[in-house]
């Protein structure tokens, strides 16, 4: 757990925690992962019963990381110790994790969130609206309370993950890594009532907030610019090819020129965004971030060679369509010409040769980004059928965290 200066709940926390292993007839322990308190955290934290380990790095996610590696036993419970989690009824993890579930999330909305619990802007917006994104953007139909501070999961499976995110944000990673790479989520209705500390709370609104949604959009390449992108790149190029024979009138409105100069744009800006969000994707893949048994379509596709091919084929194109308007040009002695006629030919053509320059160097950035191949799946990582895991004396460990939320 990412404890900083926490001395004011943090026995109560640890003591509640102790007498619900016990209760439940689980051999486990309460691990302390502190960052470096000064208000005698730690004592006070091994004095209740817990074992204390050393995070070198402030955050709360490198805390919880830190937590994690060092966890002793096969189940991690990770909570907040500001005492608003109710950490003498672990049962419900406990119980879903022994299910065979990956990773169990706490939902305060079906358990119940006391008057004061949670400020307004994170009931009402906050949680809400960062919660429905990323089940829009990574498809976990099943959460609904996306930034829970409890929560359970397998440590080996989340240990696989090489989570790195050292902020706030670490909680959106867990989430969102954990869906990708395909692991079996559930819920279990938690409460949340008033933290017991005298303090501000470490979390702020506005910043962590942004860190939040800066991870979801970022992590999410295919909804944020591979489809966008793809999407102008046929709208620019559809409007491209309409408009260089001729003007169009669609409503009673004419499109002409200034259209198609536009259209241009279009295709060039999409195209662009497409390219980044194709190398956004691969070097997710490549670098472990997602995990796929085997890389997408997207290596072989964009691979230099393939780039290479398809860049200067549309630069000789636009080449081409370049010579056509200087000769049109010369016929006419190099003197004026209508500019309705020849830019018809000469935007397109410019454009394709920008296209093709631009397909030649993200050929090369993909390939400088897929050099050294794709890191392998770790065998922890597949895909595992939910079964029944009798009890045993491996120790569960469970992390009392205090996080703010």
């Amino acid at each position: 757990m990412p404890c900083l200066n926490e001395a004011e709940t943090l026995e109560v926390c640890v003591r509640k925690a102790l007498a619900s292993l016990a209760e439940l007839g689980v051999e486990g322990e309460v691990l302390v992962s502190d960052n470096g308190s000064t208000d005698g955290s730690q004592e006070i934290a091994r004095a209740a019963g817990a074992r204390v380990v050393h995070a070198p790095q402030r955050g709360y996610g490198a805390a919880l990381i830190n937590g994690i590696k060092e966890a002793r036993g096969r189940y991690v419970i990770m909570a907040d110790a500001d005492d608003s989690y109710d950490l003498s009824t672990l049962g419900p993890f406990i119980e879903q994790l022994r299910a065979g579930h990956d990773v169990v999330m706490g939902n305060r909305f079906r358990g119940g969130i006391a008057p004061g619990a949670m400020p307004f802007l994170h009931r009402y917006l906050g949680n809400p609206v960062l919660s429905w994104l990323g089940r829009a953007l990574f498809g976990l139909k099943g959460i609904g309370d996306f930034h829970c501070g409890i929560r359970g999961f397998n440590a080996d499976r989340i240990r696989a993950l090489d989570l790195r995110m050292p902020g706030m944000e670490f909680a959106s990673e867990l989430v969102v890594r954990a869906a990708l790479s395909g692991y079996d989520m559930v819920e279990v209705p938690t409460t949340l009532k008033p933290d017991g500390r005298s303090r501000p709370p470490h979390l702020r609104t506005w910043r962590d907030g942004w860190r939040h949604l800066r991870f979801l959009l970022v992590f999410a390449p295919r909804r944020t610019l591979l489809w966008p992108g793809l999407i102008l790149f046929v709208l620019g190029l559809l409007s491209t090819a309409a408009l260089s024979t001729g003007a169009r009138t669609i409503a009673g409105v004419e499109f002409d020129i200034n259209a198609l100069v536009y259209a241009c744009l279009a295709v060039l800006i999409g195209a662009q965004i497409f390219l980044f969000g194709a190398a956004a994707q691969l070097y997710g893949e490549f670098e472990g971030l997602v995990r796929r048994a085997r890389p997408s379509r997207l290596a072989r596709w964009l691979g230099f060679e393939r780039s290479i091919l398809g860049g200067l084929s549309l630069v000789v194109l636009g080449l081409v369509g370049t010579v056509i308007a200087l000769t049109t040009w010369g016929e006419a002695d190099f003197g004026n010409l209508d500019p309705r006629g020849t830019i018809r030919l000469v935007l397109p053509s410019a454009t394709a040769i920008g296209l093709g320059v631009i397909g030649i160097f993200s050929g090369l950035f993909t390939s400088l980004v897929t050099l050294r191949g794709a890191r392998p799946v770790p065998e922890t990582v597949a895909a595992t059928p939910a079964v029944t895991i009798p009890r045993q004396k491996t120790p569960e460990t469970v992390a009392a965290t205090p996080a703010d939320r």
